[in-house]
């Protein structure tokens, strides 16, 4: 077990997990019938039964919002949250802690192998939440997956975070996250020319930038996973106005998140905050872009797929139409999550493998 990664549960925390996945383990009509009454977005779509059922319950839960709490209580909340939905998984054959060299110090960092034996590429994976929150607890379920289903090593980088470490430093970590990876792929029997990048969220907005910053490098990425990124802190696109509030990510928490990522407002007008803006997309690696159907971040996740498209990078856009932000963190008890993360493992496996 990675020493980095492993928490325990207080007994509170336990019995809410324990009752997630009763409720996971309901036959399939009940579920139905508990969501029988679930949104439809101005597309059309209907969110998943199992989601607006739960969504029912935690949108009743008072004190849910991080962005009312202190710092320090809201990243030990979405920690928290985190190993409640958590997965389950078989022992992993790697899971080793690392040191990334980089200009400021080091870079905590975790690798995770889920077979013994040959892996077929590496991804470097960027956690979401904001550039403020999350760490390699919160994610640890979603490289998991990932690491099992597409049967590559993940390394998981803890980033540096905002307020203390605003804009760029998210980016120059990644950077330095990914000369590393580089570095070392060779000694854990991987081919550097097999690396994805890929991030989830704000995760997922690093990865974009990267994406974009390595064009011409020695070594770039040979795929962009992309799970519904933030592409455009300069302005609110209309899925901010549908989904303001009660579909898990609000309005109110991404302007929260964008006043402690941004030291300077002015910032947002940046490329390598918003990539959305970017001049040309031309050169970048192939992406693959998934946005869930009820999430303030789906329109500018599905603009950055076009542009990418429009400058002839190979893109897949994967509408996870039925789906909420973070859906990656739900694979353990939501059927549609775990179909739509697999489609992104085997985008995965497909890439290194090419």
């Amino acid at each position: 077990m990675s020493d980095a990664t492993s928490r325990t549960l207080s007994v509170p925390l336990r019995l809410e997990r324990a009752a997630i996945r009763g409720f996971a383990r309901l036959p399939r009509r009940t579920v139905q019938r508990l969501g029988a009454n679930a949104p439809v977005n101005r597309d059309g779509e209907r969110l998943a039964p199992e989601i607006a059922a739960a969504l029912g319950v935690l949108n009743r839960i008072p004190g849910s919002d991080f962005s009312t709490k202190p710092l320090d209580a809201a990243r030990r909340q979405i920690e928290e949250e985190a190993l409640v939905f958590a997965d389950t998984f078989p022992p992993f054959a790697v899971e080793e802690d690392l040191l990334i060299p980089a200009p400021h110090g080091t870079i905590p960092a975790t690798r995770y192998r889920a077979k013994a034996g040959e892996s077929r590429g590496l991804v470097v994976y960027f956690h979401g939440g904001g550039w403020v929150l999350g760490s390699r607890v919160s994610t640890d379920s979603a490289v998991r997956f990932l690491a099992l289903h597409a049967g590559v090593d993940v390394l998981s980088v803890d980033y540096r975070l905002a307020p203390e470490h605003p804009f760029p430093a998210a980016i120059d970590d990644g950077l330095a996250a990914w000369d590393f990876a580089v570095a070392q792929a060779p000694a854990w029997g991987l081919d550097p020319a097999r690396i994805v990048v890929a991030g989830d969220s704000a995760g997922g907005n690093i990865s974009a930038v990267l994406a974009l910053e390595l064009r011409g490098a020695a070594v770039e990425p040979c795929l962009q996973l992309l799970f519904f990124p933030v592409t455009d802190l300069s302005t609110k696109h209309p899925s901010y106005e549908e989904f303001r509030d009660g579909f898990f990510l609000t309005e109110r928490q991404m302007d929260w998140y964008r006043e402690r990522y941004l030291a300077d407002p002015a910032d947002a007008l940046d490329p390598r905050v918003s990539p959305l803006l970017a001049g040309d997309l031309s050169g970048a690696a192939p992406a693959y872009v998934a946005v869930a159907g009820f999430d303030p971040l789906r329109d500018e996740g599905i603009a950055y797929a076009r542009r990418l498209e429009e400058a002839g990078v190979p893109t897949e856009l994967a509408r996870e139409g039925d789906l909420i932000h973070a859906f990656i963190n739900i694979t353990g008890v939501s059927p549609r999550a775990y179909e739509a993360t697999l489609r992104a493992a085997q985008a995965i496996e497909k890439a290194v493998s090419g």
